[in-house]
């Protein structure tokens, strides 16, 4: 047996089934190849931001403001606090706000006591409806909540229990399917990049914002365990600092080189020619390819644009929204301005009764993007007839 950090063990006969069966054991290899690299990388993947306790009817979240100083998961049991977590950025990151949602929806309605059918439903959406309006940017949500109710609908002449144990199936089959899609998005991802590349990534779409992976770091993490050695820098992305809390602290624990810059020197370490390509995650893309991300997005682009640097946008196809026309007609999310000037502070860092501007998003117009990269593959322009194509 060969032995490696935190005793986890790699069988030989699992060895040998590889060899002799290459094409059905390459996902197993591929899974247990974490573990022959060593711990961290696996201590990093083995972080479940959202999980389900169906026996103790508890929605269980990684609380993601705490980070990166306190792990801490919270449990929650009803609509109100699941609502809070999501508007609150307890759990964030479009994958993980659609998995949330379900799984919350389900944690809710299992409660119910309806006696029929219509009872049940009323309840369910009106749950629904109300969770529905905690972020109103990130086409996840909307789209999990949406598969949930077609489930119930389904359903809907099978007795309450039933019902009730097809939506916790559906729930779950949210959050399996998106690991696998993060995954198939690295390696589509992985294709254009090149060991030793330095890459810029803003705000986190990392492993904590999905079921596993993430979206723009999944390469990251599978080129690690090739020996890429990628050189990572990551905005700190403000106000909320989700690239300085969560991506630098993600990546430094799976032993990723990773430098931490302030976002208004993107331009400079893409000018010294420290960087051969962005990687971003999305929140909602449209049919014309414009694409809505964490404030600050459009501007590392534009920046990239002027550098010749390739702008990779990484979406699971449940992201792209067809029925929205261009970027223009994405809501975007403005939150509260204390957030800029309170929120990570022991004192306020502006005057009291300041004047705000806080859009939580901004739209990267599609001329910037260099590619679109979902699971189904990689996107490349005229977005349009690229994004036709694989809904049909």
């Amino acid at each position: 047996m060969i032995y490696c950090k935190k005793t986890r063990l790699f069988t030989l006969h699992r060895l040998i089934f590889f060899l002799f069966n290459p094409e059905r054991g390459k996902g197993l290899l591929l899974r247990f190849s974490y573990v022959i690299i060593g711990g961290k990388i696996l201590e990093v993947l083995n972080i479940t931001p959202v999980k389900l306790d169906d026996e103790g009817n508890k929605l269980i979240l990684l609380d993601q403001t705490l980070l990166p100083n306190d792990e801490k998961y919270i449990h929650l049991k009803d609509k109100e606090s699941i609502w809070e977590a999501i508007y609150k950025l307890r759990v964030r990151g479009a994958p993980a706000i659609g998995i949330a949602a379900a799984m919350g929806l389900y944690v809710c309605i299992k409660q119910s006591k309806a006696a029929d059918y219509d009872e049940l439903y009323n309840e369910f959406k009106e749950i629904k409806d109300y969770l529905a309006t905690s972020r109103p940017t990130a086409v996840n949500l909307f789209w999990a909540l949406d598969r949930m109710e077609n489930c119930l609908l389904q359903n809907k002449h099978r007795p309450i229990d039933e019902i009730k144990a097809a939506l916790h199936r559906e729930a779950q089959l949210i959050k399996d399917e998106d690991e696998d899609i993060c995954r198939q998005i690295g390696e589509h991802s992985l294709s254009l990049l090149r060991p030793g590349m330095g890459i810029l990534t803003h705000c986190n779409a990392g492993t904590i914002a999905t079921s596993k992976y993430g979206t723009a770091l999944a390469p990251i993490y599978l080129g690690h365990e090739r020996g890429y050695n990628f050189k990572v820098f990551a905005d700190e992305t403000r106000p909320l600092l989700q690239g300085g809390r969560l991506t630098a602290w993600e990546l430094q624990k799976a032993g990723i080189d990773i430098t931490l810059i302030c976002d208004n020197m993107a331009s400079i370490v893409m000018k010294k020619g420290w960087i051969d390509a962005i990687v971003v995650g999305c929140d909602r893309v449209a049919a014309n390819g414009d694409a809505a991300n964490k404030i600050g997005t459009s501007g590392v682009a534009i920046i990239a644009k002027h550098y010749g640097i390739p702008f990779y946008v990484h979406a699971p196809i449940s992201t792209i929204d067809i029925n929205t026309e261009t970027g223009k007609d994405i809501k975007i999310e403005e939150r509260p301005g204390e957030e800029i000037y309170k929120a990570w502070y022991a004192k306020p860092m502006a005057p009291e009764g300041i004047n705000t501007f806080n859009p939580a998003f901004d739209v990267t117009d599609a001329n910037l993007i260099t590619a679109i990269i979902t699971e189904k593959g990689i996107l490349y322009p005229p977005y349009t007839e690229s994004i036709k194509r694989i809904f049909k």
